[in-house]
């Protein structure tokens, strides 16, 4: 098992610790993106959030993604553009539009995830039992600390 430095026995040097290497698996992790995949990470986010949690509004998305409303709004006319996503009336409120994943999109999500996940088990792979079993068990952790606000 791995020794703890210095940096982790207090709780300010394991969250430099942590910030660095969760920045770091994060840009690995886009750099294992299909090359071929024309949408941003923003784009693709917003395909993510519309994946998980179904139907949304301009505004829904706008927060779940921490942008402003008309920075959402482009990036919905593109992947509406590009066939990701289909727009519709809100069924109460007519001054909104909501926001559906489409078959294109849902593909684009899975193939997206299905290819950095496969890396990420090679990865995991290589690592001793006792340590991806810590991972485990810190994974609904880092999921917490990364919802909470």
């Amino acid at each position: 098992m791995p020794t703890i430095s210095r940096t982790v026995r207090t709780d300010a040097g394991l969250a430099s610790e942590l910030r660095v290497g969760v920045m770091r698996l994060r840009r690995r992790l886009i750099a294992e993106r299909d090359p071929d995949n024309p949408l941003s990470s923003g784009a693709m986010a917003v395909l993510g959030v519309l994946y998980r949690g179904g139907d949304a509004t301009v505004g829904a998305l706008a927060a779940a993604e921490r942008v402003q409303p008309p920075s959402m709004t482009r990036t919905v006319n593109a992947l509406a553009e590009g066939g990701y996503v289909e727009r519709r009336p809100h069924p109460d409120d007519g001054r909104q539009v909501v926001v559906r994943l489409t078959g294109p999109g849902r593909a684009t999500v899975l193939a997206d995830r299905a290819r950095r996940d496969a890396w990420l088990a090679r990865r995991l792979a290589e690592l001793p039992a006792e340590e991806r079993e810590l991972l485990r068990r810190a994974a609904p952790i880092l999921d917490r600390l990364a919802s909470h606000d």
